[in-house]
């Protein structure tokens, strides 16, 4: 039987066959799948659905029972000191309480409108913010967003921790369901406008109202009621006395929310943002203390420091905040900041940061002068303002000594210098320059072109990251910079722990006011202290800390003697900033008016730093008692902790070695003992890299030593008469120039050896020779610091030596009242002829007449001397050295 031929259609049709037979195969499989996930899923989901909810109502069986009395008032939270004492209870004290029927409806509206728009239609827990936030915390963790209700607001407050964990908020949401049943809206609504933290130690908003504004509730505008119901939030943060702008930020986003939520009308939105966000608040000079605390300058950076970690909500519900304050670190700076007379001014203004060297732990604030509270804190707030000179350290010379491993003797030309590719030329304070110096000069003496080339050398990356390792964080740096230029602001507080770092072996600690909460359980508690970080080697620590020693020292040209402190070893620095052109001709200042003044310095117990100048930046310093009050306030600050708690002094580490050098040389090359004493300085190296060479610019200088001396006896004046030669010598001046002198030394029989004469001379003459000795005589030329080798002589005198009898003394004659005088052995006419010898010689022979510095044997008659002369009966006191003329240590005025 012949088999059937296939066509290709029929091979087709069968492809096509099987194709959809696979497909269909396939998608009974792809189902089957389908229904197992969903059912696994269905599965699963209820499983963890009874599962949760067992856990939940565990959690719920575990939640405190609700207590009108703390649903309704502020637990108070306590504040200790570094001695564990409590020095401030915040909480319901001197708080205004406001019945919901008297609060306006304008209030109401915006604080819904910004806190809980539903608050009025859900059940205690809002399920539409819920999703979000569950969303919010699924996609970014566990925490990153919250869906509290103002109903759950008042339920935390009062009986939870701030911790995020699961446990409390099952508990949370389960009491605000609880608490929406047992109470009204109305009556939970006042609960939350009477408990909430509005800021520092302010609690409610009636209290805020008359804390900021002096007005009753009824009495605020739109744009006021605006503010207030933003701060909540951040209360810190949102201060229009402190942070103007994002108080600003803030109440144009609640405005705006009162439009989106129909509140309020876009036109009467535009209206109220366009108000300037400081009118009407009460002027700072005229605000009084809702609650007067102890030391209310250290608290408002307590307050702010927990609100920056995250737990400023945590006042409101009775913490233990333990912090770094020393009660009499703090009584020292309040007793300077509040009196007068340390201040040239009458609106002059200081901020000041004391900080534990070794911990970076505050132990004091100066706040402002006379500081109550709630005004603008100069050492916290102070944010804002460039450090000027102050930086050099920070930007210039220590990553100098870190990155390039500089030497405080490394060479730096002060010369006229431009930015790079500008025209713009850089000038010192004094507009002159200096040449060649050291960076150890140019840092003490605050030279601004050295400290620019320094940081070209460094390079902004670099510069960058050793601000970054000191706490100070800067997006961008340029040239100015270097000199404080602007770029780079910090508070008194952040310079005090930066410079903290030179006083610690280069260990950066962050500056912090608390070292830990404890929460209302008295069990669980938060630590806030920093963990130390090297920020740079003790080598550059100790090196730049040296430089600084000099600037409060009496150097000439060191910038803060004004600082020093006797007995304390201190290392410090000053800077000014300056106006722009535009400003100078804006405020109409007078030239040399400058707006921020600024010391810091540091022992091994303490850094200090001290911002002074005006509140407004028109109000300019003029004058050089304003610009030197931060050293004299930082005098009189660290007198009185050192005598407390004294200092140690900086001890040299192993990586760092000193070496004489060359001033000026390049490479830097070591001085001789021949080194001019105005061009050698001892300076530090990191080891390793000192210089080996020895400069070869200076090199020994020799004076030729006397020749062809004589020595002969004048027996009728009974002198030796000495003579000599000098071999260079033709005019009574070196090859150089210089004028030279002798010097006559004398011994007698092998005697003690004196100078007995000094001349310009080459000849001397020497009286009171007596026959039978022997006299050594040496000649030394003299030429400035030089002296030849000595030139001698012996002179044997022959003759017996003279034996004088002794004078029969006379009978008395009675019939004189008084005894007579005894007779002179010598003759008169020969005594006379030996003091005229004496004056003539000597005066002659520049002896006494010039500058005879070691004749004691009466040669000084022939200058004038009436007296008689006595011959000595020893040889004359070899007298000392003359001393070098001391240098020039006044200072001149700082003013970079």
């Amino acid at each position: 039987m012949t088999e059937k031929r296939r066509t290709r259609e029929d091979i087709k049709r069968e492809r096509q066959s099987q194709q959809k037979a696979k497909k269909t195969k396939n998608k009974t499989s792809a189902g089957k799948w389908i229904k197992r996930i969903v059912l696994t899923i269905v599965l699963i989901g209820g499983l963890g659905l009874a599962s949760g909810a067992a856990l939940f109502g565990y959690y719920v069986s575990k939640a405190p029972e609700l207590d009108e009395e703390l649903l309704k008032d502020p637990i108070s939270s306590e504040f200790y000191d570094v001695n564990g004492e409590l020095f401030a209870k915040l909480g319901a004290e001197n708080r205004e309480y406001v019945k919901y029927e008297d609060i306006p409806q304008q209030m109401i509206d915006a604080i819904i409108a910004t806190e809980d728009s539903r608050f009025f239609e859900h059940f205690g827990v809002d399920l539409w913010r819920l999703g979000g936030a569950v969303f919010a915390n699924f996609r970014d963790g566990f925490g990153a967003q919250g869906a509290s209700t103002i109903t759950q607001q008042v339920v935390k407050n009062s009986f939870f921790t701030n911790e995020k964990k699961l446990e409390r908020k099952a508990q949370e949401a389960w009491l605000a369901v609880q608490l929406e049943r047992q109470y009204s809206k109305e009556e939970i609504f006042e609960m939350y406008f009477n408990k909430i933290l509005m800021s520092g130690r302010i609690y409610g908003f009636g209290t805020a109202a008359k804390e900021f504004y002096g007005k009753e509730l009824s009495e605020l505008t739109l744009a006021e009621s605006a503010q207030l119901a933003g701060m909540p939030q951040s209360p810190n943060n949102f201060n229009p006395y402190k942070k103007p702008e994002n108080a600003e930020k803030r109440r144009n986003i609640v405005l705006s929310l009162m439009v989106q939520h129909n509140k309020i009308t876009q036109a009467q939105a535009d209206e109220a943002k366009a108000v300037d966000i400081t009118a009407g608040l009460i002027p700072e000079e005229q605000r009084v203390a809702n609650l007067e605390t102890k030391y209310p300058a250290f608290l408002d950076v307590v307050l702010s420091e927990l609100e920056e970690k995250g737990d400023g909500e945590l006042m409101a519900e009775g913490i233990k905040v333990y912090t770094t304050l020393d009660p009499e670190a703090q009584t020292i700076v309040e007793n300077v900041m509040n009196n007068d007379s340390n201040f040239p001014t009458e609106d002059i203004e200081a901020g000041v940061a004391v900080v534990d060297t070794q911990t970076g732990e505050i132990r004091a604030i100066g706040g402002g002068r006379n500081y109550k509270g709630f005004n603008y804190n100069f050492a916290y707030d102070n944010q804002s303002r460039s450090p000027g000179s102050t930086i050099k350290p920070l930007i210039d010379y220590g990553p100098a000594i870190e990155y390039l491993k500089w030497s405080t003797g490394q060479t730096l030309v002060d010369e006229p210098m431009n930015y790079t590719g500008s025209k713009q030329v850089i000038t010192n304070w004094d507009s002159k320059y200096l040449g060649p110096m050291t960076a150890r000069e140019a840092l003490y003496a605050s030279r601004n072109i050295p400290a620019v080339k320094a940081f070209k050398e460094v390079g902004p990356d670099r510069a960058k990251q050793f601000l970054a390792n000191l706490g100070i964080k800067t997006d961008n740096l340029v040239e100015s910079d270097a000199i404080g230029g602007g770029h780079v602001t910090m508070s008194p507080i952040q310079m005090a722990a930066s410079y903290a770092a030179f006083g610690n072996n280069g260990t950066y600690n962050d500056a912090h006011s608390i070292s830990k909460i404890v929460f209302r359980d008295g069990k669980t508690s938060k630590s806030y202290k920093p963990e130390p970080k090297i920020a740079m080697s003790d080598y550059t620590a100790y090196m730049v800390t040296d430089i600084l020693r000099d600037v409060v020292s009496n150097k000439r040209n060191a910038s803060a003697p004004r600082a020093a402190v006797s007995g304390v070893d201190i290392a410090g620095k000053t800077g000014t900033t300056n106006y722009s052109s535009d400003e100078f001709s804006k405020f109409n200042l007078k030239r040399g008016s400058v707006p921020d003044s600024w010391f810091a310095g540091y022992s091994t117990n303490y850094s200090i730093a001290i911002w002074g100048g005006y509140s407004k930046r028109k109000d300019a310093i003029t004058t050089w008692d304003e610009r030197w009050m931060p050293q004299y306030l930082f005098k009189s600050i660290m007198t009185d902790l050192d005598r407390n708690n004294p200092s140690s002094s900086f001890k040299q580490p192993s990586s760092v070695v000193s070496a004489d050098v060359v001033i000026g040389s390049k490479p830097l090359q070591l001085a001789t003992k021949y080194t001019p004493s105005n061009m050698r300085s001892k300076e530090l190296f990191v080891k390793g890299t000192q210089p080996t060479e020895y400069s070869e610019e200076y090199v020994p200088q020799t004076l030729d030593a006397p020749t062809d001396l004589t020595a002969t006896f004048n027996e009728v004046a009974q002198l030796a008469d000495l003579s000599w030669t000098h071999p260079s010598l033709t005019e009574g001046t070196d090859e150089n120039g210089d004028p030279v002198t002798y010097e006559v030394k004398m011994s007698v029989e092998g005697g003690a050896t004196s100078v007995v004469a000094t001349s310009s001379a080459t000849t001397a003459q020497i009286p009171g020779i007596e026959k039978g000795k022997t006299y050594n005589f040496t000649v030394t030329a003299i030429s400035g610091d030089l002296r030849s080798d000595p030139a001698s002589v012996t002179l044997f005198v022959e003759g017996e030596p003279v034996v004088e009898e002794p004078t029969e003394p006379e009978e008395p004659d009675d019939n004189n009242e008084n005894p007579g005088q005894p007779e002179n052995p010598n003759d008169s006419t020969d005594n006379g002829n030996n003091g005229n010898g004496n004056g003539n010689n000597n005066g002659n022979n520049g002896g006494n007449g010039n500058n005879n510095s070691g004749n004691g044997n009466g040669n000084g008659n022939g200058s004038g001397n009436t007296e008689e002369p006595e011959i000595p009966t020893s040889p004359p006191t070899q007298p000392t050295d003359p001393t070098q003329p001391g240098t020039d240590d006044g200072t001149t005025d700082d003013g970079e």
